[in-house]
């Protein structure tokens, strides 16, 4: 039996009436916020896009100051603590991952910082102040984040820690075996991954990992193939090329492409070739933990999501780790965004480089049909530095279809360097960087073809 339902099961046992209300509500709440499509001025989207995109309206006045002043904060509190290392900070798991990373992110988020104070004052270069390089991340991709990052961070629980994915994971347990070669339990991390952040994936598979549940070729599967980017960050890339009406056959074609990507790229090199070894060296000898006789898949799955009920005594803790999360993305994630994606517009911008590395693209992509192919060859490689660079390089791209293609394409690419490739690369999961590079370039190649059908059938 898996940690949650041991953990429920040393915690007092509660009423059945409280454990289903305890899982029912919340989780249907998240259902409605995250994955609920609907009608807004004339536009398909979710209801957690339309608070965040209040919630911008409310504070565009302030925004430029808010910005400067979290992206600089995270940048003194990051460079503090990893050179006095203080005790408290130290001795938090939260705060030691947020604010004593590698050293690379450590410069990176300074970097971030002294862009966004240059951009602010309007006191740098006028190649970084340009609105197409540093003004465009500073002036309209980061304040769009930080509203989706708040709400999206605060209301995540609601998805993660009620039942939901112990639920649906087991639903999914006859499936994850056959078509994607990994252990059943694997569909909650998954699961994690698709309606809540890849980093929650990724932490989640590390865990599990570094505790013997998975092997190392199921770890790097998991690592590199599910931690999917959410649908509040879809969302993002979407409106960044103004396509939010489109909302529906865009996540319809990035979950189709994701699948085929995981059927496919699992089966070849590199990952094919990681050992089915445990991180203790043991061999995987028989099948994971199976459904018990006495219950079919849909009784087992609700039994345990009331174990995962049963061990929410208060709603402190839920509440706490919503606070954590959007701390953790605000602090964490938006300076590495203002700093990556302003060098990557500057090369964009000021050098052939992305263009060089994207023309051998060209040919594919007129093969399958791509209006303006060449331009959109420049932003295939690009995705590999920040996921919503590609997206903010072709909004100057006046087919729809182009800019459909290239955003959906940005998000099934999937290792991007600002996040999931430097949280795969700082965790005992077992993939490097030039292998995750090759993982990048086969996801591009297999899940093209896919969204590119989508986009002739939509447009």
């Amino acid at each position: 039996m898996d940690n949650a339902m041991t953990d429920a099961q040393n915690s007092p046992q509660r009423s059945r009436l409280r454990n289903y209300l305890m899982f029912l509500i919340p989780s249907l709440i998240g259902i409605s916020l995250f994955m609920t499509p609907l009608s807004y001025q004339g536009d398909i989207t979710i209801a957690i896009a339309v608070v965040a995109k209040s919630f911008k309206a409310l504070l565009l006045d302030i925004m430029p100051e808010l910005l400067t002043g979290i992206i600089s904060l995270s940048a003194l509190l990051t460079l503090a603590c990893s050179l006095l290392r203080p005790a408290k900070v130290m001795a938090s798991p939260f705060l030691k991952g947020l604010f004593c990373p590698n050293w690379i992110w450590v410069l990176i988020r300074v970097l971030g910082a002294a862009f966004a104070v240059l951009i602010y004052s309007q006191k740098g270069p006028a190649a970084l102040l340009d609105e197409n390089t540093g003004g465009l991340v500073f002036s309209d991709l980061l304040p769009t984040l930080l509203s989706v990052f708040i709400f999206a961070g605060l209301l995540l629980p609601l998805l993660l820690d009620f039942g939901l994915l112990e639920f649906v994971g087991t639903l999914m347990t006859k499936v994850m075996r056959p078509v994607f070669k990994l252990p059943g339990r694997s569909a909650v991390d998954c699961f994690a991954s698709w309606l809540g952040d890849g980093s929650v994936g990724i932490l989640l598979t590390g865990k599990q990992f570094e505790g013997g549940f998975y092997t190392q070729r199921e770890a790097a599967i998991i690592g590199t193939t599910f931690s999917a980017v959410s649908i509040t960050f879809s969302l993002v890339v979407l409106a960044q090329v103004k396509l939010e009406s489109y909302f529906l056959p865009f996540y319809g074609a990035i979950c189709l492409a994701g699948i085929v990507a995981a059927i496919i790229v699992p089966r070849l090199p590199p990952l094919r070739w990681k050992k089915d070894h445990f991180i203790d060296g043991r061999q995987r000898t028989g099948e994971e933990e199976s459904i018990p006789s006495h219950h079919g898949v849909l009784s087992f799955g609700l039994e345990r999501a009331l174990h995962r009920a049963n061990s929410i005594d208060t709603l402190k803790k839920p509440l706490a780790d919503g606070v954590k999360n959007a701390i953790d993305m605000l602090l964490g994630v938006l300076p590495v965004v203002m700093a990556v994606g302003t060098v990557a517009l500057l090369i964009a911008e000021h050098t052939p480089i992305f263009g060089w590395l994207g023309k051998p693209f060209v040919p594919y992509l007129e093969l399958l049909g791509i209006p303006e192919a060449v331009a959109a060859s420049k932003t295939v490689m690009v995705g590999f530095a920040d996921m919503f660079i590609p997206s903010v390089l072709i909004t100057g791209v006046e087919n729809d279809m182009t800019r459909f293609v290239v955003a959906a394409m940005s998000v099934t690419q999937l290792i991007y360097l600002s996040e999931v490739g430097a949280l795969l690369l700082g965790s005992r999961i077992p993939v490097n960087f030039i292998e995750l590079f090759v993982i990048f370039i086969l996801r591009t190649l297999v899940t093209l073809p896919v969204i590119a059908g989508v986009a002739h059938l939509v447009f």
